[in-house]
């Protein structure tokens, strides 16, 4: 059982003598709700159990403990929220800058760009400047922004659609969770397959018909 230190403000969570409730819902160490439970009875349970009685919820209208190894949950817990922690990665926001009329290959390079910041967990600002006259093609802004987002999707969806800011058209681009991930490459993968046998009875066709 884990002694606790009824003067530690640092325990966010009452245990044991901390306790104050006269009674309380109780839940035994294998789960079972045990009712309304008097505090001296729930605490003999506990010790006889070899655990701790835990407060989880303060309720003071209907408060619930539950009989457990507070050390070994406490434990677990840190070690769930280091690891969550770890995990954890401050998204950054890349900013890729096209043109109204760009050459293939600087539109690759863009491309490509932007793919790796997506790759990166990183989301990504598309900025298209338009220049003097430039402003009255707005529409073929639009179509440049849609094919840009098209050529990006193996890595990421658009986030936010392309509007105009000043001069600017501004669009924002996701990375793909883990789930969309599996599902596209599910999906090329069955394209491909679909590609691959209409391929195969064109053939047949042909082979038939000489």
């Amino acid at each position: 059982m884990t002694i606790a230190n009824p003067k530690s403000k640092k325990n966010q969570v009452r245990i044991n003598d901390e306790i104050r409730f006269r009674e309380l819902r109780l839940i035994d160490a294998e789960g079972q709700m045990r009712g309304l439970v008097p505090l001296n009875e729930a605490l003999d349970l506990a010790y006889e159990s070899g655990l701790d009685l835990v407060l989880i919820s303060p309720n003071p209208d209907n408060p619930v403990a539950r009989i457990m190894d507070y050390g070994k949950f406490a434990f677990e817990q840190s070690k769930r929220e280091r690891e969550a922690k770890k995990k954890q990665k401050s998204t950054e926001v890349k900013e890729v800058q096209i043109k109204l009329t760009t050459e293939e290959h600087d539109t690759n390079v863009k491309v490509r760009n932007a793919l790796r910041f997506l790759g990166n967990e990183d989301r990504v600002k598309v900025v298209i400047r338009f220049r003097g006259r430039e402003m009255s093609y707005q529409n073929q802004g639009y179509a440049v922004m849609k094919n840009f987002a098209e050529a990006c999707s193996e890595l990421g969806s658009i986030d936010r659609q392309p509007i105009m800011e000043g001069r600017n058209m501004v669009m924002y681009l996701a990375p793909l969770s883990n789930k969309e991930k599996k599902e596209r490459a599910k999906a090329a993968e069955s394209k491909n397959r679909n590609n691959n046998e209409t391929t195969e009875v064109e053939a047949q066709a042909l082979s038939s018909g000489e």
